[in-house]
Formats: structure tokens, sequence, C-alpha cells
């Protein structure tokens, strides 16, 4: 059984949390002429385009889960779209058609979660959609996708309005395009998506619609039909530690996936009235700091830190690092020692990300075993 993280590793000597950073904590000087050729080849690196992977039934290897899909659907580029998660919004809509769902906390200790979707076609009822915090609109760079938002946190803006941001927002010209109300629950937690809304507000603002060349995706994926452990420790149960939907996690060995339970029951989509479940669960652990008297909180998402990797029953910890320097680029998750990035298994994976030290300890609430 694998005992509680107690130590968090903070090797980052960056603690800016809301600008582009990285490490340099294995840094090495460069002479001139040495910068020179490594800025010239990363230049090159980053203008060859990203070869993908096709079969002979019409379908490529998606970027978020792995397995095929058809290439109509898995060249395009997914939809980020923030949710709800107070207990007022529950229960939440179509969220359990995305891919990839990240949680982290924002202000008043509840948390807010972002539905990654490849395949959002047919959806007429997605949410409730939230605002955005900066934060989760970094993790939604991690996939080149496009991020729907309804409203924004101050701190937001000036990264909303970056060149390299393709954003729907419901408080901008297109927001009766792409987000409606409903009149069976209480403002704010009524703002809803619909495919054919997002659609239409991709297309009336001229949004790429295809992944960019150099785009290679986020996740290391386990071959076909070649199931992987990541860890020798088994885990059935985890709890990210969130302290007002208490959300945990529970393994069915049967079928090998992470069911999501939050406020005490099992977390149902109310479109498809299924639980919420996944593959593959990563405990994200970040420096993290609140802004204002109001609350706000911001979390590195450019350095590097702790992370817990939960697969096919079995655990370990984990590195992470962003790749690049960029808004835009890619966290992925190595082994403790860094010799090499750990392969999860095929499917959907959820992202919680966790703060890293509470109350000067590290972080007492998560619980896993």
């Amino acid at each position: 059984m694998m005992k509680k993280r107690i130590l968090i590793l903070l090797l980052a000597a960056c603690a800016v949390f809301h600008t582009g950073c990285t490490s340099n904590a294995n840094a090495t000087s460069l002479s001139e002429e040495d910068a020179t050729n490594t800025e010239s080849e990363q230049d090159t690196k980053e203008d060859v385009p990203f070869e993908r992977e096709y079969n002979d039934q019409g379908q490529v290897r998606s970027f978020l889960t792995g397995k095929w899909i058809d290439t109509e659907i898995g060249e395009k580029r997914p939809v980020a779209v923030m949710l709800s998660n107070i207990k007022d919004a529950q229960p939440m809509c179509g969220v359990s058609r995305a891919d990839v769902v990240y949680e982290a906390p924002v202000e008043g200790e509840i948390t807010r979660m972002m539905g990654i979707f490849e395949d959002y076609e047919g959806l007429e009822k997605i949410g409730s959609v939230r605002s955005c915090r900066e934060y989760f609109l970094f993790f939604a760079l991690e996939f080149d996708s496009i991020y729907a938002h309804y409203g924004q946190s101050s701190y937001a803006v000036e990264y909303l309005e970056r060149d390299y941001v393709d954003n729907l927002s419901g408080l901008a010209g297109i927001g009766s395009t792409v987000f409606y109300r409903t009149t069976d629950r209480k403002a704010p937690h009524n703002a809803f998506a619909s495919a054919k809304g997002i659609d239409e507000g991709i297309k009336r603002m001229k949004y790429r619609r295809t992944y960019r060349d150099n785009y290679s995706g986020k996740f290391k994926f386990a071959g076909d039909g070649e199931p992987v452990d990541v860890g020798e420790s088994k885990v059935t149960y985890i709890a990210p530690g969130y302290y007002i939907n208490k959300p945990w996690f529970e393994y069915n060995e049967k079928d090998k996936l992470y069911y999501r339970f939050q406020y005490g029951d099992k977390q149902i989509d109310e479109v498809t009235g299924e639980q919420l479940a996944f593959t593959n669960v990563i405990l994200q652990y970040a420096k993290w700091e609140q802004r204002d008297k109001k609350g706000y909180l911001a979390f590195d998402c450019h350095s590097e830190g702790y992370a817990l990797i939960f697969s096919n029953g079995t655990a370990t910890e984990a590195h992470w690092m962003r790749e690049g320097d960029q808004d835009d680029g890619v966290i992925r998750y190595y082994d403790i020692g860094l010799t090499h990035e750990i392969e999860i298994n095929q499917g959907k994976t959820m992202v919680c990300v966790v703060e890293d030290f509470i109350g000067g300890k590290a972080n007492p609430n998560v619980e896993f075993h």
C-alpha cells in the first residue's frame, strides 16, 4: 500500500505563476556559439510538421485518448469548456463525453472543471458554463484547443487577448450564438453551450479548425492491446482532497475504470445518465498563491513539480515538467529520476490540480489506498 505523500518536490527556481518560465535547476552555461546553434536546432525542430499515425480504415490516432478515431474527428481541434462544479450546478451536462477533464480550486474553496471534447457532435446541452481562470486557459492550450467560457477574472483578460488564444466568450459579440440560458436553474448556473452553437461560433470567429502542424500531443499512451501498470503499488481509492465537493474515485477491476463521486454520491451526467469514469487519474501538485482579498488563486503551470499517476489499478510518483517556455507549451510526466516519460493507458484522463502545501505542510487532504 502506498502511503500518503508528504514530501513535495519543488525543484523549479521560478515562482511566477501567471507568466511563462522554465526551471534552471539543471542548466549549464553555454557559449554564444553553442546558444546560437541550440536556438537554430530548436527553430528547425518547431518547423517540422508532426507525422500523425493513420490506419487503412480511415482513422487517426487520437491525441486525447490514444485510441483510433475517425479522421474527420481526430484531425479537428478539440474544444475546452469551463464547467461550474458547485452543488447548485449539479448535475453537469455533457461532461461524460469529454475525453480529458481538469479540476482545480478557485476562490472560496470550491472547484471548477474543464472538459476537453474531441467529439461533441450532437450535444445540445454542455455545462453549465462558467468563467475563465488563466490557469485553466494554460491547460487548454496544452491541447491546442479552442477555449469556451462565460466571462473571466480580471487576471485572465490579458491572456485571452493574446494572438495565440482562440476563445469563445459568453460576454463577447458571439455569446448569444454559442451559449444560451435555461429556466431550470438559477443564474449564473444556467448558461449552456451546444455543439451547433460552438461550431457556428468557431466559424464566425474564423478560427483554425485543425491542429497546428507541429503539435504532437500531451500524453504518452501505451500501444494497442498492451495495457500497462504505471507502478507496483495497488491503489483502488483516490481522494484529491478538495474541501467543498469532497470528490473521490473508486477503481473497478472489471472494466479498469476509476469512477467519480462527489457531494457524497456518484457524479452523473444529466444528458447521458452515465457516471463519470476515467482510465487514468493524475494528481498534479502545483505551487500556488492567493492573489487578492477576494480569494482569487493562481497556480504554477509553467515550471515543474510533483505528481501522482493512477492507471490500471496501480500508482506511481511522477515529476511534471513543461516542455518549452511559452504559454502554449505542453506539460509532460516523467519518472522521479527523470529517466523516461511515463506511459498511461489508452482512454479518458482526469487531471486534478492539487495545492502542494496547505498551512505550511504538504497537502494533508490527499488520500489514496
